[in-house]
């Protein structure tokens, strides 16, 4: 699929883009892992640490940056499904169309096939005619065949 091109506050959308790639960072195991590990490190450094504690427990300078994090991820993450949601919506509408001219294109198909079918059908009812006809020919024939027959028969005779 071609790459979409959207336009929004910020000019070519540049930060929409950084937005979508960071919302994907988001949800990735490598994320999950190294802030997992920077927590684990931060904790043990500010538990055990023998110089000095920036941040003693109960950790609030920790509690900041997570407040801090969750502050800008969850708009990045909003702003992520939206560019999606109009990527989808676009899509939905292509595929709308797609199927609009497939149904075109199938209903001047069904169309050809209904003109043909009655052409078939026109031909089908003058070959009955005309086979009747013979028939009726046929049948005139060999009536008049019999009376030739039987006069040339009965002229002999006499």
């Amino acid at each position: 699929m071609a790459a979409v091109d959207h336009h929004g506050a910020f000019g070519q959308d540049a930060f929409g883009r950084r937005a979508e790639r960071a919302a994907r960072f988001f949800g990735t195991p490598q994320y999950i892992v190294g802030q997992t590990l920077v927590v684990i490190g931060w904790i043990v450094l500010n538990a055990v640490a023998l110089v000095s504690h920036w941040d003693p427990y109960p950790f609030i300078l920790l509690n900041l940056a997570f407040s801090t994090q969750a502050a800008y991820a969850a708009p990045l993450i909003l702003l992520a499904q939206t560019r999606q949601a109009d990527r989808d919506k676009m899509a939905a509408v292509k595929a709308e169309r797609r199927h609009d001219e497939q149904t075109e294109q199938g209903e001047k198909r069904v169309a050809a096939l209904k003109a043909e079918t009655d052409k078939l059908e026109q031909l089908l009812e003058s070959n009955t005619d005309l086979t009747r006809q013979d028939k009726e020919l046929t049948e005139q024939v060999a009536s008049l065949t019999r009376e030739i027959h039987a006069l040339l028969s009965s002229g002999s005779k006499t």
